[in-house]
């Protein structure tokens, strides 16, 4: 993989990457589109990665296909794919993982304690084993995206982080790998996390105060079957730190239940 990338790179050519964990969907392939758009090679890492799953979490039952995302790589025009086993990455005596403090600890952080420390851990590794010019993520992790911002920036990596806007069914539900584990009922009721994040979003883009808009938020969550509602926060958009009224740059975020699957979503204001 370095060989290739450092020929590409000799030649002139810049190198995009795009970490995925496989079970592609459009969303994925956006990102493969947008690497091509900006760079000359485009290149995709497959890795289910144990690190960020907790005990309780759905690392064995997550959905894994490499032949047919391999497929619809190369569909889209992407040029290679990296596709490391875990022996790989974590080999026999390897003892090391990146902490990133603060930004990790909040939303997502509270309850799923290590996620982070994992996410971290095997992008930096993913970066260092493509060395590509830019890496693109997807901003439905939001949290996801400016905690390994901040590592890179942090550990002084010489690799351009960019997020790319969320990719969203025509009735708003963005789109993920985990979207398939929800029932025909629970996929009709899906939507209105998004419409609840909309709503709110407007109210504290207007000056509204954002813990009536939140508490309001909660309760139709709620009401529509989504329990339990770990977090609705409206926050800053670097820190993440939780605000009580928009005076710049924010985020509204949320993650929730609806039954046995967790989504999580989240909108600019």
């Amino acid at each position: 993989m370095r060989a290739q990338v450092a020929a590409w790179r000799q030649a002139g050519e810049r190198v995009v990457l795009v970490p995925t964990m496989g079970a592609l969907h459009a969303g994925h392939l956006a990102l493969i589109a947008h690497a091509r758009a900006i760079g000359q090679r485009a290149v995709a890492s497959i890795f289910v990665n144990p690190t960020q799953f907790g005990p309780n979490e759905d690392f064995s039952r997550y959905p894994r296909d490499v032949e047919a995302d391999l497929g619809l790589l190369a569909g889209a025009g992407c040029d290679a794919a990296w596709t490391p086993e875990a022996e790989t990455m974590y080999p026999d005596g390897y003892a090391t993982r990146i902490e990133v403090s603060g930004l990790s600890e909040g939303l997502c952080g509270a309850y799923r304690p290590g996620h982070f420390s994992g996410v971290a851990t095997v992008v930096t590794k993913l970066l260092n084993q493509v060395r590509p010019d830019i890496a693109l993520f997807g901003e439905k992790d939001f949290q996801q995206l400016q905690v390994i911002r901040r590592a890179v920036r942090d550990l002084d990596l010489p690799f351009e982080i960019r997020g790319v806007p969320t990719v969203r069914e025509a009735d708003g539900l963005a789109l993920s790998s985990r979207n398939r584990y929800l029932s025909a009922e629970e996929r009709a009721r899906a939507p209105r996390l998004h419409g609840v994040l909309t709503e709110i979003a407007a109210g504290v883009r207007d000056g509204g105060e954002a813990e009536p808009l939140l508490a309001r938020g909660r309760a139709e969550l709620e009401a529509a079957g989504f329990v339990p509602v770990q977090y609705l926060a409206v926050c800053d958009a670097e820190t993440l730190a939780p605000l009580p009224r928009v005076e710049g740059p924010a985020r509204v975020l949320a993650a929730a239940y609806l039954g046995r699957t967790r989504l999580i979503d989240n909108l600019p204001v």
